[in-house]
């Protein structure tokens, strides 16, 4: 949901309430001219009072005036109004479809950041609530390096380009700048190691027509592949390692990741119920060491499950630099409890001289995830 979409939803609740109050004045004045002016005001009071009663059982509550009032002034995304945070639901759309439209609750988590620049987006699945940390940033569009490998795996997996238990490629012999990717590597290990020259053939056999449908079929961010090959990359000039996913034309941002791992891994999702298991598989592997991560020069990746209490958060790093300085670290996914599920993205941007890093992201996130955890077992979330 771009920016576009979120000013939708505000003009949309602001219309809605003008008709209700146009729709009192209207059947007020159609009720004198029929002969009713006669009532006594307690009684025209009660029939239009008693039109609101049944907007409201509908879903369709002025209470949003408040709401949009804030907003536009910049005070506050979201008024909870009793209601609403008696139930943790949004209101329900216009369309008649019933749907609750999301709630967006803005968050102080800069004590996470550590003064890192960035931004944090959790969405709460069974409430529909959007959590944002530095909502501007959470809007912005940048590269998402090898957080990507999640959608070139999806794709590969759903259209049997990538077979897991027969995955392994043949390495070419030439010499990369990190030791696990110079070898014959197979579908696990390849993400595992975030190896892009295996998801660069990976790519290029999924094709740009195949690519490009499947990146409109989820939103994903521009969908801009234009730069296929990654010539816009000007860190790197080794077209084994470069790509329209690593700082080239692909951009998203990190409340577009949020609702992508929501649109593959939701109850609506259209993809298979094996390719969402073996992609949970590869998310859920172990991390890697941190003596790895700092020696990481173009693009580094890392993923993990982690155990906080009884939640699960499985994920995927990502980190890219231009002219030698970190400019995207990202840890985006999502994690699981009985019968709940939360989608995430923690995205950092270049802080200079702040140590920014896809490691510090996924930190970022487990804390973040650790503390809904927390609250939403002792009743405060």
């Amino acid at each position: 949901m771009g920016k576009e979409a979120w000013m939708f939803m505000k003009e949309k609740n602001i219309k809605a309430v003008c008709y209700k109050i146009i729709t009192g004045w209207v059947l007020a004045g159609t009720l004198a001219l029929a002969g009713c002016a006669s009532r006594s005001n307690t009684e025209e009071q009660a029939v239009i009072e008693g039109i609101a009663e049944k907007e409201v059982e509908a879903g369709e509550s002025g209470d949003f005036l408040q709401e949009e009032t804030d907003m536009e002034d910049g005070d506050a995304v979201l008024v909870e109004d009793e209601n609403i945070g008696s139930t943790g639901r949004g209101e329900e759309k216009e369309d008649g479809k019933g749907l609750p439209e999301p709630q967006i609750i803005e968050k102080d988590w800069s004590e996470y950041f550590g003064g890192l620049n960035g931004a944090a987006v959790v969405y709460d699945a069974i409430h529909g609530q959007y959590m944002i940390y530095n909502e501007e940033l959470a809007m912005t569009q940048r590269s998402p390096c090898s957080t990507f490998k999640i959608i070139s795996s999806l794709v590969a997996l759903e259209n049997g380009i990538i077979d897991p238990g027969d995955s392994l490629r043949t390495w070419s012999g030439e010499t990369y700048w990190n030791e696990n990717w110079n070898r014959d590597i197979d579908f696990y290990d390849a993400f595992r190691a975030s190896c892009v020259w295996y998801f660069r053939e990976v790519i290029d056999e999924i094709g740009q027509e195949m690519m490009a449908e499947e990146l409109e079929r989820i939103s994903y961010g521009n969908c801009d592949i234009s730069d296929w090959e990654g010539r816009l990359n000007t860190n790197n000039n080794n077209r084994a390692l470069t790509g329209f996913w690593i700082e080239s034309s692909l951009k998203i941002s990190p409340l577009e990741q949020t609702e992508v791992m929501e649109r593959i891994f939701g109850d609506d999702s259209v993809y298979s119920e094996r390719t969402r298991d073996e992609l949970k598989k590869v998310m859920m592997a172990g991390e890697k060491s941190q003596a790895e991560e700092e020696s990481q020069a173009e693009e580094e990746s890392q993923e993990g499950e982690e155990s906080r209490a009884d939640m699960l958060v499985y994920g995927k790093t990502g980190m890219g630099k231009a002219q030698g300085i970190v400019v995207d670290a990202w840890y985006t996914g999502f994690a699981e409890r009985a019968g709940e599920t939360f989608y995430f993205c923690v995205y950092l941007g270049r802080t200079d001289g702040g140590d920014v890093s896809s490691a510090a992201a996924r930190e970022i996130a487990v804390r973040i995830i650790s503390e809904i955890n927390a609250g939403s077992r002792d009743g405060k979330e």
